[in-house]
């Protein structure tokens, strides 16, 4: 198998690839998101704790927010849900908002982004934010905001090796814009289906 170096301290048998969610999406993801915390550092992942039949019902939502245009509820904004896969299995999930409102502008931002606790520390961060700064490129999106907690630090290196520029720091969080897509436009690895 060809091995591929992303950075000096990670090397992956496989590119890893991004695979927009589906709502026929399996087990895999099902596993991979009840290993991952409900929330941790501010990233909310809602199937943590949920049965199968909810997760399924919940690809449903998530996949028709994608499509939508309009603000529901009079705060959520549309999404769209990736995955990270590695090795043919699911490493992280990633959220692009398509736009913000003032409240995601200070909490929140354009695009969030967790790994796996079992596939932590081997680079898969940053590649999973590079993948989703294109991807918000193709929705025209040309700097998305990432907020994240003070105390992540791993979260803000990731940031900032993608070219991130620190806006602030409040008493919670960094503010880091990114710049999306502008150095890579039409090299983005998606999974074969």
């Amino acid at each position: 198998m060809k091995r591929i170096a992303m950075n000096p301290d990670s090397v992956f048998t496989v590119q890893p690839c991004l695979r927009p969610l589906s709502a026929s999406d399996g087990e895999d993801i099902f596993d991979m998101l009840q290993e991952m915390p409900y929330d941790e550092h501010g990233y909310v992942n809602g199937v943590h704790g949920m049965n199968y039949e909810e997760y399924k019902a919940w690809l449903v939502r998530e996949e028709a927010s994608a499509k939508k245009t309009e603000i529901e509820d009079g705060w959520k904004v549309p999404q769209s849900t990736y995955w990270l896969y590695a090795d043919g299995k699911p490493v992280g999930q990633g959220k692009i908002r398509h736009f913000l409102t003032d409240a995601l502008r200070e909490a929140g931002g354009n695009i969030g982004y967790a790994v796996r606790p079992s596939a932590r520390g081997r680079g898969y961060g940053t590649v999973l934010l590079r993948e989703l700064r294109k991807e918000a490129a193709k929705m025209g999106i040309d700097r998305a905001l990432v907020t994240v907690h003070n105390d992540n630090t791993a979260s803000i290196r990731v940031a900032l090796k993608n070219g991130g520029t620190i806006e602030r720091v409040t008493d919670a969080r960094h503010l880091i814009w990114v710049e999306c897509g502008k150095e890579e436009k039409n090299d983005s690895i998606a999974c074969a289906k």
